[in-house]
This record gives structure tokens, sequence and C-alpha cells, in this order.
């Protein structure tokens, strides 16, 4: 059996597989990527990469700091942040972009970090961007961040692969944003969560490279780890526009002869034709038409027309974000405000993807339009999207938003609601005060397809089998059982965005606000050594690791859910706290607890991790075992241990 495209790249950064052997899907493997990005949370990681006792970084060509998130805040505490960022990166010799350069992601594009068929990650949810360049972008988290600082690599389990294959052209006026948000509407049962994605099929030609670049990055929020756009020539002619401008701005990072070497690559590593797919999607882009996604839910979609039926009256409107601000989608917003004003009552803020965005787009007369249209500027960051700095939602209030995330709570107030769409939309709804499209369109279903070829997933073992316990692992848990039985209950609802670069939280402040977001009275429920059982997609949405760490301090010795986001996943066992995957439990356990809030509280229950089950009440249910590698992670007390030892490194560095 050929490899698919993702398992040819994994196999390519992979370390030490044996000569023949591959990076297959199941597989847990030592992968060594060209680059990790950080942005605002390097602050958290340079005490990760001193707690591991490493002096220098192994390869100070790897890392990049790209400051991002909070960069309206100019208090003193976190200037100094920054300077300490700076202050480390220039000790190292490290690539540093300092607040007002762009958003991480861009960046990482825009200065020629991201290559094809190269391993790039990030210490962000949205590295999957960096797909649509025909990279492997996925994202890692602040503990291996450090690891790859000190080491060069870090662990990888090579996830399955689903294959989408898009078809047609898309008709005027339908973006890559509204091609992904159909897709997560059409496909919103968990068809890719935790799979690599790769794109496909004679659609992928009329899609431009900003369309991939919103498409990538917004597979994230469909459930996958990474969405892996192939080289084509759109692409070639990209690559080679961009290492022109490289070269005129002093920083070659590729040449033109470069993109040549890459085409000829692209041709020898493309996937093989009976590789193994767990599932085969089908899209026809002729059928899309722009959609609406929420409120509050992203895999919730509505048809414009109607939407714009129920005429629902917005506050706030946002053009911005790692997935809709560069040039096109700036230029899109500014032909439809040309000549006409902002809705009185309605706030429309703007901002670039990156500084030399918003240049171009000023050279190019966009940006003056928004401004007279009434749009109010922000400086090329993250910002509102996260829920910091100025324009956050209050209470009661309605956005639409060209950003990526809708969750409750993420953007400002949990009393809030925030629907998704495109930036033409967006501009649209911002000048008539309601949210619709600046051009009438049919009502039309998106034309799909599904075929399922395998069981989605790898394992470590057979699901209820024995398992062998590494030495100091515990055997098994008893505790009282409190079911969250929300699905996709993301870190944003576990951890507020508004704690998450507050890095002077102590562990007591970070535990007392536990899922505040998702259930203001969980405190109150919560006793020390209950064991969480959440539903479907546990953890998704942003990286933050405190929404794992935070629970750690609380005293919750392990997490139950019926599925887990993969970078979820990996933040518990990376920080040593044991997750356990077992649907028929957590069905069983909503159906007997049918009312009772946000939290309710269950009977007690023991997890044994030798036989791979969980008993309650007389009942077993069976499921994945931990095998050894996460269970080396937990007995180590995590990746920083882990790392150490493998370092040789035996007292750790508290300066």
């Amino acid at each position: 059996m050929s490899l698919t495209l993702v398992e040819r790249i994994a196999t390519r950064h992979a370390v030490g597989l044996a000569p023949g052997e591959a990076a297959r899907s199941g597989a847990f493997v030592t992968i060594r990527p060209k680059h990790v990005m950080t942005h605002d949370n390097t602050g958290a990681v340079i005490p990760k990469f001193r707690a591991i006792g490493a002096d220098r970084i192994a390869d100070p060509n790897q890392p990049v700091f790209a400051i991002d998130h909070d960069i309206q805040n100019r208090s003193p505490e976190n200037l100094a942040k920054y300077a300490r960022i700076e202050a480390f990166a220039r000790e190292h010799g490290i690539d540093y972009h300092p607040p007002g350069t762009g958003i991480s992601h861009q960046v990482m594009i825009e200065k020629g970090y991201v290559t094809p068929l190269s391993l790039v990650v990030g210490s962000d949810s949205h590295s999957n961007i960096y797909g649509a360049l025909a990279a492997l972008g996925t994202p890692v988290v602040r503990t291996d961040a450090a690891a790859i600082w000190a080491s060069g690599e870090t662990w990888w389990r090579v996830p399955p692969v689903a294959r989408v294959v898009l078809t047609g052209r898309p008709r005027a006026g339908v973006t890559g944003k509204d091609v992904i948000i159909a897709l997560c509407g059409a496909f919103n049962r968990d068809e890719v969560l935790n799979h690599a994605v790769e794109f496909a099929g004679d659609g992928v030609a009329a899609l431009s490279m900003d369309d991939r670049m919103s498409i990538a990055n917004m597979t994230t929020e469909w459930g996958a780890l990474a969405g892996v756009f192939p080289f084509d020539d759109v692409l070639r002619t990209w690559l080679e526009a961009r290492a022109d401008a490289l070269a005129a701005a002093g920083t070659p990072r590729y040449t033109r002869e470069d993109v040549a070497r890459w085409a000829d690559e692209a041709r020898e590593l493309r996937a093989g034709a009976d590789a193994a797919y767990a599932c085969e999607l089908t899209l026809d882009l002729s059928t899309v038409v722009p959609h609406v996604s929420g409120p509050n839910h992203v895999k919730t979609m509505t048809p414009l027309p109607e939407i714009e039926a129920r005429r629902v009256r917005i506050q706030r409107a946002y053009l911005l974000s790692c997935v809709n601000g560069r040039l096109s989608d700036l230029e899109a917003a500014a032909a439809v405000v040309r000549g006409r004003r902002v809705a009185e009552g309605v706030t429309f803020y703007v901002a670039a993807a990156s500084a030399e965005i918003e240049v171009a787009a000023r050279e190019r007369g966009a940006w003056q339009a928004l401004v007279e249209a009434g749009a109010r500027t922000l400086p090329p960051g993250c910002g509102p999207c996260i829920g910091l700095g100025e324009g956050t939602l209050e209470a009661g209030e309605v956005g639409i938003s060209a950003t990526n995330r809708n969750f409750r709570g993420r953007m400002g107030s949990r009393d809030a609601e925030v629907y998704l769409a495109s930036p033409a939309v967006v501009a649209a709804s911002a000048v008539a005060g309601y949210i619709r499209a600046p051009e009438a369109f049919d009502a039309v279903a998106p034309r799909t397809s599904v075929r399922v070829n395998a069981a989605r997933g790898g394992t470590d073992g057979a699901v209820g089998a024995a398992v062998e316990i590494v030495e100091g692992f515990p055997e098994r848990i008893e505790a009282r059982a409190l079911l969250l039985a929300q699905d996709n209950l993301n870190t944003d609802g576990i951890y507020a965005g508004r704690w998450t670069y507050r890095d002077d939280m102590t562990p007591e402040e970070m535990a007392a606000v536990v899922f505040e977001n998702y259930d203001p009275h969980f405190g109150d429920v919560y006793r020390e050594g209950d064991v969480i059982v959440g539903g479907h997609n546990f953890g998704t949405g942003s990286s933050r690791e405190q929404a794992a760490t935070a629970l750690a301090h609380r005293g919750v010795p392990c997490v139950v859910a019926a599925s887990f986001s993969e970078t979820y996943r990996r933040n518990a066992l990376n920080n040593a706290l044991p997750v356990v995957e077992c649907p028929t439990f957590v069905e069983w356990l909503v159906a007997r607890l049918p009312d009772g809030g946000p939290t309710r509280v269950g009977p007690r229950i023991e997890i044994d991790f030798r036989a791979a089950c969980i008993r309650c009440e007389g009942r077993r249910f069976a499921f994945t075992p931990l095998g050894r590698v996460p269970q080396e992670l937990v007995v180590a007390g995590g990746a920083e241990a882990l790392v150490r030892r493998r370092l040789g490194l035996d007292a750790a560095r508290t300066d």
C-alpha cells in the first residue's frame, strides 16, 4: 500500500525510522519539523524550556517568534513580557518579529518560513493554514515547543487521512471562506475529527492562494489536524512572486530555483494511486453559495437568503484575523462599501493580517474606501478575534465576523451572539445593519457525497484487551463522575481567553477559573478528585495548554470523553493528565443523567487501565487502551521531564 501525501511528508521529517519504514497513520513517531512558531505564548514557553534544564537552543534556525495576540495591550506588564521575549530571541539568535508585523501565521507564510513538502508546526491551533502551500502544517502545544527548542524534536501520532475531492468551479462572489463554511456545515458529524485532510480534484485549480489559506486555516474548526493542498501551477506562480518579494526585501529565504526544485520533488512525493484514506468526501464547488455560520457554533450554517429574511440585526462587524485579513478580503469588502456608510448603531472593525498587506491595501485604495465608509481600523494582529483589546462584544450584542471562531464568550461576553461569514457578507451587513449578502443568491444546498473506507483513528492496542502497565502508572482510578454533557466543549469554555495570556496566574488562580465560561457554577458542584466526563470532541478550538494544566491544578485525576480534540489530548498527556476515550460510557451516562444543568453529578466509577475498561453500577465499558507512549509521559511527570531525562539533564534550571 502506497502512502498518502501527509504520510510522505511525515516520513520525510521523522527521526529514527528503520530503513524502508514509513510514518503511517496511527504510528507514534519522533519528528523534526523545519520550523516551530510561537507568538505571545513564547513568554510561557521560555520557563518551560528552562525547566527542562537546557541552556541553548538545539537549532536556532528552527524557532520563529511572531508577536500578534495582545498587541493592543500597552500595560507595563505586557510590554515587559514582550521585552523579555525579544531579549531571549537576541540571546539565542532566533528570528523575532515584533508586534505590528502581522498575525503569526501570515508572517510565517509571507516571510518565507513555510515551504512546500516541509513540516512546520506552531504553538497555535491555526497552524493548519500552512497546508495551503503544500506543506504539512499542524499545531503543537507549549510544552512541545519547549521540547523542540531543547532537542529539535517532539513526538507525534500520525493521524488518519481524509481525502476531500473538490469538483467544479465556484460561482462569482463565492470565496474560500464560503467553501470551508460549507464543508463544516455539510460534514458536521466528525467525519474529519483528528484527521489530516488532503484536498484533491479539478476544483482545486479554481481556488486562489488566498482561498486556499482560508480553507486550510479553518480545517481546524472542522476538527482536522491539518489541511493540505497539492502543489500545482497556482501555487508555483504564487511562490515565484513571493521569491521575488523576499529578494527585494533582503530576506531571500527561497528563490525561483528552489521553487523549480520543489515542483520536481512534488511530482515524486504525491500520494500513491492506492494510498489508504480513512474516508473520501466530495463537494461540488459550483453548488456552494454564501452561508452564515452560527450563532456561536461553527458547524451550524444557514444559507444567506434564509437568514436575510430574518433581518438579524447586528451591533458589530469584524473584518480581520488569520483566516480573512488578506488583500483580496479587504478589496472585496471595499468594493461593497464604496459610496456607502456603516449603518447607525454598528461598529465595523478592520485589521489587515500583516503590515505588508495594510500597505498594499493603502496603495490600492481599499483601505481608504473602508475608512471613508466609517470602518474603525485596528493594528495588524489578533485582537477581538481572541477577545483582547478594542472591539469585544458586550452582553446582548450580535456580531458578524470574518474570523474563524464564534464560540460563546470567545470574542467578549458569553451573553453575546456571533455569526461567521465571508468578508463581502460582513461588509454588506455592516452597511445594512443586519445580516445580508452584497448580491442575491439562490438557496442551494451544496452537492456532496461521503465514502468511508476504514475505521477512523489509530489505537495502541485492541479495545478492551489486557494492557501492559508501565511501572509507576496507576492501574486504576476510583472517583465520582462529573458529567459535562456538551459535545464540542471548546478550550474557551474550559479556560477563558481573557486568562490565556496572563502568565502571572498561580496554579491556584488557574484552578479557580476552570470552566467558568462553560458553567459559572462549576465550582459549586465540583469536589476535588472528581473525574470529568465530557462529550464528543472535548477540548476543541484553541490549543491553549492551560485548558489541561488548570484541570490538573484543580485536582482532576483523569478526563473521560466520547472523543477528544487531538490537540487537547496532546496537551493533557504532555502535562501528565491521563485522558480516556470511551463513547459507550459517555452515552450511557448522558442517558442516566438527562437533566441537571451543564454540570451533572454522576455515580462513582472505576477506571481500570490494565483491563482498559470503566466499571459503573455493575456495567463494564471498554475503551481504547493507553499504550506505552502516553503512560511514559504520565509517569515521567510530563513531556518536559521526559525530554530532560533523555537529554541527560539531571537538574532543572529555575532561573
